[in-house]
């Protein structure tokens, strides 16, 4: 992911989620020491991203968006086993993620990775107001 990158990504991000991260979170994460920030390209085209942090042996995934156009294509799949694999490399062991607790698309997805719900994050989500599922991976 570059600064360049940034008005397609924040395009799939407005169209995926209601409460979409600003340009200014993009970029913060560019610029972070412990940040991993890819995205997918498909024919000079943006269509998915990803953003995850690291600290000593635990990685947290921030942001995890495909183009609508391309969904249930394996473009999801691949940028999480690119997330797992880069974490992995940096010495975690542990790897978090919220979701909507009503996103039992987004659940299933990380369920088959072999995340497990460990807890929730009462009033998390705001437009609408709802509760996060804290989901985690052993590495």
């Amino acid at each position: 992911m570059q600064e360049d990158d940034i008005p397609d990504i924040l395009e799939i991000e407005r169209r995926s989620f209601t409460t979409p991260w600003s340009e200014t979170s993009f970029l913060n994460e560019l610029q972070k020491t412990f940040s991993i920030t890819k995205v997918a390209v498909l024919e000079n085209h943006i269509i998915g991203y990803f953003c995850a942090n690291y600290i000593f042996d635990e990685g947290h995934i921030l942001n995890l968006a495909v183009h609508h156009d391309f969904r249930r294509q394996g473009i999801g799949t691949a940028l999480m086993n690119n997330a797992i694999n880069e974490l992995k490399e940096k010495d975690c062991r542990f790897l978090y993620l919220e979701v909507r607790v009503s996103n039992i698309a987004a659940i299933k997805f990380y369920e088959r990775f072999g995340f497990r719900i460990i807890g929730f994050r009462r009033n998390y989500y705001i437009n609408p107001k709802e509760d996060a599922a804290l989901m985690m991976l052993g590495l």
